[in-house]
């Protein structure tokens, strides 16, 4: 059984059913508890699909009032005439590309056919209706719960477990430790797509917004993470230790301990290409199995690079609750 509990969208669906309901009654419309109905119908996760539902169900309403005049005044309010009417009002607004609306516009429809008499004053009706219910959705839906906090959260979390990774793979290269059960790199995926989905609807709550910078730091730290799963492999199954392990490990624990939020790419790469160089003075390996320990150990720094590569390129974020501006790099 899930937990039960009330949570802001559900207490905004309560709170503009009534005030639409109240508004309705206040001006004595007819059918006053349908405004109710158009408003819980559009009560969206986020800002944009709030908008992107009353006008959905704006004009499949109108559709269907126009439809409903045109049919029912035309050839008669009975059953058939109204089947045949929605038979052809469906792949209309489906057309449209306004199908979602098609339950608010069945609840305008009804009223006429209920009405069996489409006269100004239901017009009038149904359109004090289709703005107080539309109208109040809006104004309640434009109240959203800050992310920036859970973001934050996410964030860390997901620098704390890169870290946690880094310094599994300098235990394995240091003392050959193979303890590890690589459940970081599960929590990590798990984490970053819950953080991905929280950062694409706090662009959808706005309005003016393209991008998020979260979403791309934590889409760059996806790429990253596909990288580490890749990687992984080379290190794990080194088949001995060789001298250039150390240069190895002493690069992945200096790694492991500045995965934060600053700009230091640029540093690390410079200091891989170090390794590079002292890979390239250390003497040939001996046998086959020291050649191909020191080919995983090869590939594994160009990887890293990549991986650094990756967080270069990366612009940043700016959060104006820190006291300084963060560069994600």
């Amino acid at each position: 059984m899930k937990k039960f509990k009330i949570g802001y969208r559900t207490v905004k669906t309560a709170v503009g059913a009534a005030f639409a309901i109240a508004i309705a009654h206040y001006f004595d419309l007819q059918y006053f508890s349908s405004a109710a109905i158009l408003t819980i119908l559009c009560i969206q996760t986020t800002k944009k699909k709030s908008v992107h539902a009353v006008y959905t169900r704006l004009i499949a309403s109108f559709i269907g009032m126009a439809f409903a005049y045109l049919a029912l005044e035309t050839f008669g309010y009975n059953p058939l005439v109204l089947g045949c009417m929605i038979l052809i009002f469906i792949p209309t607004i489906v057309s449209l590309n306004v199908a979602a609306g098609f339950v608010s516009s069945s609840v305008i429809i009804m009223h006429i056919y209920g009405e069996a008499n489409f006269t100004l004053d239901l017009f009038l009706n149904e359109m004090a209706l289709m703005a107080i219910g539309f109208g109040t959705a809006l104004a309640v839906n434009m109240y959203m719960g800050d992310f920036q906090k859970e973001l934050d959260r996410y964030l860390c979390e997901i620098e704390d477990l890169y870290s946690s990774i880094f310094s599994e793979i300098v235990k394995y290269l240091r003392n050959g430790d193979t303890s590890w059960d690589g459940k970081e790199i599960i929590e990590a995926a798990n984490i970053l797509n819950k953080a991905k989905s929280l950062a694409f609807k706090d662009v959808e709550n706005h309005l003016t917004r393209k991008q998020n910078e979260y979403y791309l730091y934590f889409d760059m730290r996806e790429k990253q993470l596909e990288i580490i799963e890749r990687v992984l492999p080379k290190i794990t199954t080194l088949p001995v230790m060789v001298q250039q392990t150390n240069l190895v490990a002493d690069f992945m624990e200096e790694l492991a301990e500045n995965v934060h939020p600053g700009n230091t790419a640029k540093r690390f790469r410079n200091k891989l290409e170090i390794v590079k160089e002292e890979f390239a003075k250390m003497p040939l390996p001996e046998n086959h199995e020291k050649f191909l320990a020191m080919a995983s150990l090869y590939q594994f720094i160009e990887e890293m690079d990549q991986y650094l590569m990756i967080k270069q390129s990366y612009k940043g974020i700016k959060k104006k609750s820190r006291k300084k501006a963060i560069t994600q790099s």
